[in-house]
């Protein structure tokens, strides 16, 4: 798609705070290697070990032109089927996704982005389907946005979110009200160094209906053009870090660990995730 600059979708409100926070952070063992066909099909097969139960999937992408097709299948026989088709109108994208053997699985959305809009809607290939629909208006320093689900077999929302996010050169900050008007969440991403890809963050949800409070305050850093570190810590005494290293282009190894700060007697908990591509 072509880019456009422009306030981006709903889920793009915060994001960069909650990859702060969140994203490469795991505490299971990963392995993925993905490999290319003469023809350009990407095969990537994974596998995951939580515990003692191991699971994997194998997926390929085919890119046609302007189309993109995905089909995942997991160790449960699950295909997972994604049609992802770009710019059949200027700024749209369609997306087309059903898991077999779920009948009522399907799924149309449509994606339109603007420099001072950005729309998603999404309807079930069902009978009496669940409409999604999103919008986000405003511009790269400021954008407002709504998120909403309407169940047509109960004739009842069934979600209905909305947001805002203010960005400077170093600094986006986001307000979001979630689960109905129940939880409001507050974060901020601070850009400290471009140079090292320096940058801390925070996340703080306060929940009306237990009139409880979660915090994660975290950083990132890059040691060398190869290695980044990153590290959090919530409010109920969990501290978390990882360093992901690229030994080889698009080849990423990341070991990160978890830790209970207030019952040290506790063994960390050790993820490691290994992503081969050639």
């Amino acid at each position: 798609m072509v880019f456009v600059k422009g306030p981006g979708l709903y889920s793009d409100i915060g994001k960069r705070a909650r990859d702060l926070l969140y994203k490469d952070y795991q505490v299971d063992h990963k392995f993925t290697l993905t490999t290319y066909t003469a023809n350009g099909v990407a095969i990537t097969s994974s596998g995951t070990r939580k515990g003692e139960v191991l699971s994997g999937d194998i997926s390929t992408q085919l890119k046609n032109k302007n189309i993109t097709t995905d089909v995942k299948v997991d160790t449960l026989s699950r295909v997972s089927t994604t049609i992802t088709v770009d710019e059949p109108a200027p700024g749209v994208k369609a997306i087309f996704s059903f898991v077999a053997p779920d009948q009522k699985s399907g799924k149309v959305e449509l994606q339109y982005l603007h420099e001072h809009a950005g729309i998603s809607t999404s309807l079930g290939l069902t009978a009496q389907p669940i409409v999604n629909f999103s919008g986000v208006v405003g511009n790269q320093k400021a954008a407002f946005g709504t998120d909403i689900s309407f169940d047509t077999a109960t004739g009842k929302f069934t979600k209905y979110n909305a947001a805002a996010s203010f960005t400077t050169t170093d600094l986006i900050a986001s307000l979001s009200l979630n689960n109905k008007g129940e939880s409001i969440t507050a974060s901020y991403y601070h850009i400290v160094s471009p140079l090292t890809n320096t940058a801390a963050g925070a996340e703080l949800t306060h929940s009306f209906s237990t009139d409880e409070n979660t915090l994660n305050i975290g950083a990132q850093h890059m040691l060398d053009p190869l290695t980044s570190i990153k590290a959090r810590l919530n409010n109920y005494g969990k501290a978390s870090a990882l360093i992901q290293h690229e030994w080889r282009p698009k080849s990423l190894i990341t070991i990160s660990g978890e830790v209970d700060t207030r019952s040290i007697e506790k063994s960390a908990k050790v993820g490691v995730a290994i992503a081969l591509k050639p």
